[in-house]
């Protein structure tokens, strides 16, 4: 596929999934697409409780006037987590913005995990990224997102485009976490220190659990990134990581080794690598 794909080759693409809780199993018991949105299956890699569904986008890139919608319900006391098969990219536009938006509703003592695999922004993408948590009473949260701007492997700069991006959770429609930014191409924030001050990966990572306990900063605190730097902010509901750098790896390391810290008190379940992320 590349950058400068027709007008008509444009994906509208949406996927509604929901989850309920069945015994001691978490259940897939709603899975509607429209496009190249779908979940293959749902898994069990660790058990009954956690339910694993892999989002896969056929098309593997998203181009100028893309509009991909990405729906998940989480009922009362279910477990699901939704990851993806590799780094989402977003190729150059002739011009048209495209937009992906991830809106997601937890009911009471439900969880639910968002860890994609990465978004890589090519140069000269025109492109719009949102997404939106509701939490009811006590449910929890944990999502990653990283982005690189522009082919790093390719010696490829974001020189020229726009990159925007809102992150926003919320419980019982009380605002928790709320972060915007619009990264152009030639704007200061992109070499300024107030910035990225030139890092082209940049990531944030957080957990959402009401009665989250100080005595995990001291060991979030002390995770270092092989590559780049990391810092780790309490909020009263949330724990939020954030990294910049240069290396999409480092970056998913380091949040999940702040995963695997933070997920056996807020889920009372060891962390487990998703296999996918190993093929």
């Amino acid at each position: 596929m590349h950058a400068e794909q027709p007008h008509a080759a444009r994906w509208d693409a949406s996927l509604a999934l929901r989850f309920e809780r069945v015994g001691p199993r978490s259940v897939l018991v709603q899975r509607e697409h429209h496009g190249p949105l779908v979940v293959q299956k749902a898994l069990y890699p660790e058990g009954p409780r956690v339910c694993q569904c892999v989002i896969v986008h056929p098309p593997a890139g998203i181009v100028g006037g893309d509009r991909i919608l990405l729906t998940a319900t989480v009922n009362a006391g279910a477990y699901a987590q939704l990851t993806t098969p590799g780094a989402a990219r977003w190729y150059r536009s002739a011009g048209l913005q495209a937009e992906q938006t991830f809106s997601a509703r937890v009911e009471e003592g439900g969880s639910l995990e968002w860890l994609p695999q990465g978004t890589i922004v090519h140069d000269g993408a025109i492109a719009r990224s949102a997404t939106q948590v509701e939490l009811v009473g006590d449910a929890g949260f944990v999502g990653a997102e990283v982005v690189a701007l522009g082919r790093r492997a390719a010696g490829e700069q974001f020189r020229c485009g726009e990159w925007r991006q809102r992150f926003e959770i919320v419980r019982d429609g009380a605002p928790i976490w709320s972060e915007r930014a619009v990264l152009r191409g030639d704007g200061a924030l992109l070499t300024s220190v107030a910035g990225l001050d030139g890092a082209p990966v940049f990531g944030t990572f957080v957990a959402v659990k009401s009665g989250l306990s100080d005595a995990l900063m001291p060991a979030l605190r002390a995770l270092v990134p092989t590559e780049g730097t990391g810092s780790v902010t309490r909020l009263p509901d949330a724990i939020v990581a954030r990294y910049v750098g240069a290396s999409m790896e480092a970056a998913g390391a380091y949040f999940m080794n702040a995963w695997s810290i933070v997920r056996p008190p807020l889920c009372g379940l060891a962390a487990v690598r998703p296999r996918i992320w190993s093929t």
